[in-house]
């Protein structure tokens, strides 16, 4: 008797390779997921603009790149005592406007750089609710706790957010003749939107991603957001929030991810590096003992042969610390 729905996940081709250079936008979930590859040694640029949920904000931060954009002081605004950017997450708030702006554009520049050489650029779409400014209707990344009166709230149709994708995608293939882009969507259940508003959201954002998928050669699906609301689809693998899938169901659309997005060859490297960081990360009770030393020893050797095979891969940090540098 089966007591939970599985499904087989199709593999994509081209899949990743560890010489790959990965940028990942979205949602929390796309950090979670860029956690884990920027973990086993993958290179990878994460939300330059901090965490981004509704379709158009992702879609104009990849504009801005593809610009080349410099913010300044006139694009930052004053509230509770910090300057913000309607277009960047609040991890870029500060209380200074240059130490702000630095942050802000030192990360646009690396995002600039990393979208002209990507190989994959990894979007996690998360809701097509989007608030708006009332005194010039401006769509915002992040309300940085503005009161509510001064926003609308607005759900984006299929067609807005297919046509802001589209017209980045054709700017970004003819910047970039390489770039593949892989869709997911995230299983974050909104719930403050309400239960039935949030699954209008979802189904939304997942109709405009496979209308652009089935376009495009060159674009993918990954269903992260599957595999939490129709495999696992049981509250024991949610936090406590029961709105943010918890570890346990991360690490299970994380193993879905490698073995169907990774490359066979990229799958043994990663196998290699997962048990390097393990050891690393290994919290021995006596770490003197002739036994401990013995560990380190035999973990630097395999460090220094994974290196010596792979050299693109970083693991000064892991050797360091087995020959007690660090």
């Amino acid at each position: 008797m089966n007591f939970r729905l599985t499904f087989p996940v199709a593999p994509i081709e081209p899949s990743l390779q560890y010489t790959d250079k990965l940028l990942l936008t979205g949602s929390c979930f796309a950090e979670e997921i860029g956690a884990r590859l920027q973990q086993n040694k993958f290179n990878v640029n994460i939300n330059p603009n901090g965490i981004l949920f509704n379709p158009l904000s992702i879609a104009q931060s990849m504009q801005s790149y593809l610009d080349g954009k410099e913010y300044t002081a006139n694009d930052l605004f004053l509230h509770e005592d910090l300057w913000h950017s309607w277009d960047h997450h609040s991890r870029f708030s500060g209380d200074a406007v240059q130490k702000v702006l630095k942050h802000i554009n030192d990360s646009q520049a690396a995002a600039a750089k990393r979208l002209k050489e990507a190989d994959w650029l990894i979007i996690t779409l998360g809701s097509a609710h989007a608030y708006a400014l009332k005194e010039n209707n401006r769509i915002v990344a992040n309300c940085h706790k503005v009161p509510e009166q001064a926003f609308y709230k607005r759900l984006l149709t299929a067609n807005e957010i297919i046509a802001a994708l589209d017209n980045m995608m054709h700017r970004l293939f003819f910047q970039n003749r390489k770039v593949n882009i892989l869709f997911t969507v995230s299983p974050v259940r909104y719930v403050r939107d309400g239960v039935v508003e949030n699954n209008l959201s979802k189904a939304i954002l997942l109709q405009a991603v496979h209308h652009l998928v089935n376009k495009f050669n060159r674009l993918f699906y990954f269903p992260a957001y599957e595999l939490v609301i129709d495999d696992l689809r049981d509250y024991r693998f949610y936090k406590e929030d029961l709105v943010h899938p918890n570890e346990l169901a991360v690490n299970y659309v994380w193993d879905n991810f490698a073995s169907n997005c990774i490359s066979p060859e990229g799958q043994k490297i990663l196998q290699q590096v997962m048990e390097i960081t393990r050891a690393r990360h290994h919290r021995p009770f006596n770490p003197q003992t002739p036994q401990h030393q013995q560990f380190l020893q035999a973990y630097a050797k395999k460090t220094k042969a994974l290196a010596a095979a792979y050299p693109f891969l970083e693991m000064g940090e892991e050797l360091g610390y087995f020959e007690g540098k660090v």
